[in-house]
């Protein structure tokens, strides 16, 4: 798959597009996808995605964004998953952000990346105010037919990065699970901390997190990337109340019955289930006495699960 990051004049040769944030590419992207491909094959044109970073509602006002539920290169591994061809990355700038809808159409969509196919949510906004509905994309549209992607249910909910959102900040990784077709996962590399784990008996392979996390909490978790396989183990990913001050977010994980040094190793951690919310203890001894019954409490899990 290639990546491309500049629009102007960005294709050599016409391309079937969709059109979207695509954060946790849940299953409502994942229909997208597909309808993608397959019309690509029909109308024999490169399959292509057009993607914005950071997302526009970081732009516009990053304290009040939501978190992301995927990383950029999370997204693009699962674009070339699904067999795109071509990412076009839409750097949300102020530049981007002035272009009216009808600008948008011809300098983004027609002159630079040569759309002939369009798809798109019924739901979709674009252009300076977010003046560009579905209605004027095909009413202004010369060089490309365009596409109206029908809503995707799981359960009689709509699948949406909003709703992935509330299962995950609700502690529901399973219905997140059943949103996204797939458990919920963070992916980064082991950093050195301060060996606090070590010392209370638990090393931890811990993992920085440069944004607020849309979980909180102590969970089941297996972990991939690792020697020997997917590990099971307990994560804790949240501010850490008990032993720091500074609010900063950590994702620590304790893998059972596995003590190595990681440290640099990219590993990817898949939540399975949530033992409990995270919480300020008296002291250490009592954090530590609570650690122990969430191993304890994880092994149970996964013995359970055969």
């Amino acid at each position: 798959m290639r990546v491309q990051r500049k629009l102007a004049s960005a294709a050599d040769a016409p391309v079937a597009l969709t059109i979207g944030n695509f954060d946790g590419v849940h299953r409502g992207h994942q229909a997208m996808l597909s309808r993608l491909i397959e019309a690509a094959e029909d109308l024999r044109l490169a399959p292509a995605v057009m993607t914005f970073d950071p997302h526009p509602r970081e732009f516009f006002a990053p304290a009040a964004a939501p978190p992301r539920l995927s990383t950029l290169r999370a997204k693009l591994d699962l674009f070339r998953a699904y067999g795109v061809a071509i990412t076009y990355v839409a750097r949300f700038n102020a530049r981007l952000a002035s272009l009216t809808a009808a600008e948008f159409v011809q300098t983004v969509l027609e002159d630079g990346v040569k759309a002939r196919w369009v798809l798109v949510g019924d739901d979709f906004r674009f252009g300076r105010g977010r003046e560009g509905d579905l209605a004027f994309l095909r009413r202004t549209a010369r060089s490309f037919s365009v596409e109206a992607m029908r809503t995707v249910d799981v359960d009689g909910e709509r699948a949406s990065s909003t709703a992935v959102r509330r299962a995950l900040a609700e502690g529901d990784v399973e219905h997140a699970a059943a949103l996204l077709g797939r458990n919920y996962a963070i992916t980064g590399r082991v950093v050195h901390g301060e060996k606090r784990g070590r010392a209370f008996g638990f090393p931890t392979a811990n993992i920085a997190l440069r944004r607020r996390p849309a979980l909180t909490g102590i969970f089941t978790v297996r972990v991939h990337g690792l020697p020997g396989g997917p590990r099971p183990g307990v994560a804790s990913i949240g501010v850490r109340p008990t032993v720091a001050t500074d609010g900063k977010p950590l994702l620590e994980v304790f893998m059972l019955d596995f003590d190595a040094m990681i440290y640099g190793r990219r590993i990817t951690v898949e939540f399975l289930h949530k033992l409990r919310e995270e919480a300020r203890f008296a002291d250490v001894d009592a954090l530590v006495q609570q650690i122990g019954r969430d191993v304890n409490d994880a092994r149970d899990y996964f013995a359970a699960l055969g």
